[in-house]
């Protein structure tokens, strides 16, 4: 009997303890663009924002793997958007690296048209694992590639900077509760 029971709680499925955390980012930063597949041929301006979803982590120092989906621009001539999956190597607890490869699609003021091309990146910075909540704070460097399969074949080594919509946002957060004033549990209390 002991044996049956200590065979059937190995085979009951334990609650991992590994909860998705989802990161929204801003990148601002230069590309090195080139056209028919060259890889230098000006430099141009980039915008974009990212988020991502990453699976399998319980803490810092484990691997994550998941979606991510981004919209950009180079010097406002052109709208990139696309998606593909990203991978967090833990090779530190406070500055790990996150690789991601995709997909995305190119629409410039060009007489190209609506292009496809395939996207690359290396994100290093911080990536925090949060424990009370799905949400985990990332700030750092991205390093990106981009080459579009259509007749402009064009090319883009992205250098940029990953900072959290979070953080971006406190300054706001603040100045809004500074104009509404204390709440009713912080009011003075009476002597």
């Amino acid at each position: 009997m002991a044996c049956g029971l200590g065979v059937a709680a190995l085979l009951v499925p334990a609650r991992g303890g590994a909860d998705p955390q989802g990161n929204a980012a801003l990148t601002l930063g230069a590309a090195s663009v080139g056209a028919e597949g060259e890889f230098w041929d000006h430099a141009e301006f980039h915008l974009g924002a990212r988020g991502d979803v990453l699976f399998g982590r319980s803490g810092s120092t484990d691997f994550g793997a998941g979606p991510y989906l981004e919209v950009g621009t180079l010097a406002f001539d052109e709208l990139q958007f696309g998606g593909g999956g990203s991978l967090l190597l833990p090779v530190d607890p406070d500055f790990p690296l996150v690789a991601s490869a995709g997909l995305f699609g190119r629409v410039g003021d060009d007489e190209w048209g609506l292009e496809p091309g395939v996207t690359g990146g290396l994100f290093w910075g911080t990536r925090s694992y949060n424990f009370h909540s799905g949400y985990g704070m990332a700030g750092g460097v991205t390093l990106g590639y981009r080459y579009c399969f259509g007749e402009s074949q064009e090319t883009a080594l992205l250098l940029a900077v990953h900072a959290d919509l979070a953080f971006i946002g406190l300054p706001f957060v603040m100045l809004f509760d500074l104009m509404r004033g204390p709440s009713s549990e912080a009011a003075p209390i009476e002597r």
